[in-house]
Parts: C-alpha cells; structure tokens; sequence
C-alpha cells in the first residue's frame, strides 16, 4: 500500500517543479510585432521579471519604458498593464515555452500578438 502513495507523491513533485520551471523561463527579453485591423504595426518588447506568482518587468513604448501593473501568473498564463497616456492596456497572456502568445486590448479594441525570446 505505500508504493502507490509513494509514486503518487513522486509524481506530484515532479508536476509542481516542472511547472515551476515552466513559470521562471519567463523571465527575460520577448519582442513581437502588433498588427491592428486599420493596418498599423507596432514593435512590442516586454522585459519581463517573475517572482512567485507575481510578473514585474517593462513595455517599451513610444514614450520610454513603462512598468508592467498588476502583473499576475499563475500556471503558464499570466496578466497585467501598462499605463501609457493616462490610459491602461490589459494584456492577457499564455507562455509556450518558445513564444509567448498575449491578447492586449484597449476599450473595445483587442489584438493578438505572438511574442519571441530576444
């Protein structure tokens, strides 16, 4: 009877540091490029710092670099915004691994963007 609960907890930790791993190769530089519906691009870079379950970091922006609010993680999907010209830019996240895949949205607008290590 101990062996199942053994490999049971074996197991378990394996999961929760693997997913621990998962949410520290976060960290680091990502860049990606914004395409709007109207046919604008936008260069995006995040430098992005995780402790615990909370995302820290920067945007850079056209106006120098912003800090990442409110950032939260949990798991390989994460939240958090940036305030630019008195308005606040939610982005939603999921992180691959590779890439980063975050919807960023702004009132009523909302746009995809995938994101690399840089």
């Amino acid at each position: 009877m101990k062996t199942p609960k053994i490999i049971f907890t074996a197991l378990l930790m394996c999961c929760f540091f693997t997913g621990f791993a998962t949410i520290e190769s976060l960290n680091g530089s990502w860049t990606g490029l914004l395409k709007t519906d109207q046919g604008d691009e936008y260069p995006l870079l995040y430098n992005f710092k995780i402790d615990g379950d909370q995302l820290t970091g920067t945007a850079k922006t056209p106006k120098g670099d912003m800090p990442i609010n409110d950032g939260s993680i949990k798991g390989d999907t994460f939240t958090f915004n940036v305030i630019v010209n008195n308005m606040e830019i939610d982005h939603t996240g999921k992180f691959y691994g590779d890439s980063v895949g975050v919807d960023i949205s702004l009132g009523d607008a909302r746009s995809h963007a995938t994101l690399i290590r840089k």
